[in-house]
């Protein structure tokens, strides 16, 4: 679904009761910042209201921290908020919803653009059947709404980025997220040096586009791998994700080796006379006396010899 580049914000949004109660508590105006980019977030994503990178893909704390520029502990107290203020649904697969998201979207402007489209497109099409006539769909009419002329202007740039050789990521582009979120996940290890995100995206969009990679596991990589106290060492940039995908992906799915039990060999019962310790047996005074005999007699013969 195409995202929408402009959301519907009331210029009395601070004399709501629930913003004005907002303003009262701890980190409020990080709160308000983030209320407002989840909003863009929920315009970008442009599906009723919901948040998501894709479908199966919802953000975590820690990605919209990044994306934010804030720390985690902020987003989760600013989620936590809103949610307790029925501004937002916190669902269980993680998805992020608006609640009331037609209050910031302009429903009946969207109806009007496809009014609009729906009758140019008809316009397009009778001219055609006109002979000498030539007429380009997409150029704006005189009295074309500013809803409309910003749809030919996405247009324009859309038809112009196409045209570019080099691919460019947007900060909200899914690739461009996950390779800061990489890199944050990175620099907690170590230091490392800040690098071309533009390269990083685009390596992880050839994962997913070209190595048929689900982007949700991607995530899931990129979280296994800098916990792993090999891997982490390792992967150090978005290339040597992709390079070693395959191998850390067959690590990370092996079950874990339980102890290791030394192989039993055959057991057979040992003679009672090793077995069984020693019996205390009493010798008379008599078998004393000729155990004496019998033993100076053999050191006598030692001795001779």
């Amino acid at each position: 679904m195409g995202e929408i580049s402009w959301i519907k914000l009331k210029t009395t949004m601070f004399d709501d009761e629930k913003i004005r109660l907002i303003q009262a508590v701890p980190e409020s105006d990080a709160i308000l910042v983030i209320w407002i980019r989840l909003l863009v977030l929920a315009g970008k994503t442009n599906d009723e209201g919901l948040i998501y990178i894709q479908r199966n893909m919802p953000y975590t704390e820690e990605m919209l921290a990044t994306l934010f520029d804030k720390p985690v502990n902020t987003v989760r107290l600013a989620l936590q908020t809103l949610a307790s203020f029925n501004m937002i649904d916190l669902n269980n697969d993680g998805v992020i919803a608006i609640a009331n998201w037609g209050k910031h979207q302009n429903v009946e402007g969207l109806e009007k653009i496809r009014e609009q489209n729906r009758l140019r497109a008809k316009r397009h099409y009778d001219k055609k059947k006109e002979p000498n006539v030539s007429l380009t769909l997409d150029v704006t009419q005189p009295n074309a709404t500013d809803i409309d002329k910003e749809i030919d202007k996405e247009k324009d740039i859309k038809e112009d980025s196409r045209k570019s050789r080099k691919r460019i990521y947007e900060d909200d582009s899914p690739y461009f997220q996950l390779a800061k979120h990489l890199f944050e996940k990175i620099s907690n290890n170590g230091p490392i040096k800040e690098p071309n995100f533009q390269t990083w995206a685009d390596d992880i969009r050839k994962m997913v586009e070209l190595d048929g990679r689900d982007i949700g596991k991607v995530g899931r990589m990129i979280e296994w791998c800098q916990k792993d106290s090999f891997w982490s060492s390792n992967i150090l940039s978005a290339k040597k994700l992709r390079e070693k995908y395959d191998v850390m992906a067959r690590q990370a799915n092996r079950k874990p080796e339980r102890g290791y039990n030394k192989p039993k060999g055959r057991v057979e019962d040992l003679p009672s006379h090793i077995a069984e310790p020693p019996k205390n047996v009493e010798i008379s005074p008599e078998k004393q006396a000729e155990l004496d005999r019998k033993l100076a007699e053999y050191l006598n013969k030692e001795e001779i010899k």
